[in-house]
């Protein structure tokens, strides 16, 4: 939880500085959400899942996803309805 708080800083920092990033509440309850379902995912594999090797291909999965996601939600790569089109 300290991870994705300190991540959370970044933009509310930068929006006090500079009017290029505008984040609204809602911004960062979804980048929470998206943080804490991350790390919550990859602690469930790193507990169960045995072989080290499977371990991190399905945490880069899940990092891949995470990523593919952040990057819908900041500037619609795919132009779904995450985006705001």
């Amino acid at each position: 939880m300290g991870v994705a708080g300190a991540l959370l800083l970044v933009p509310y920092l930068a929006m006090q500085f500079t009017s290029e990033v505008d984040w609204s509440p809602f911004d960062f309850v979804a980048m929470g959400i998206l943080l804490l379902a991350t790390g919550l995912l990859c602690e469930l594999v790193l507990r169960k899942i045995p072989k080290a090797r499977n371990r991190l291909i399905l945490c880069m999965a899940i990092v891949g996803l995470f990523l593919v996601i952040w990057a819908e939600l900041a500037v619609g790569i795919f132009g779904s309805p995450l985006a705001g089109n």
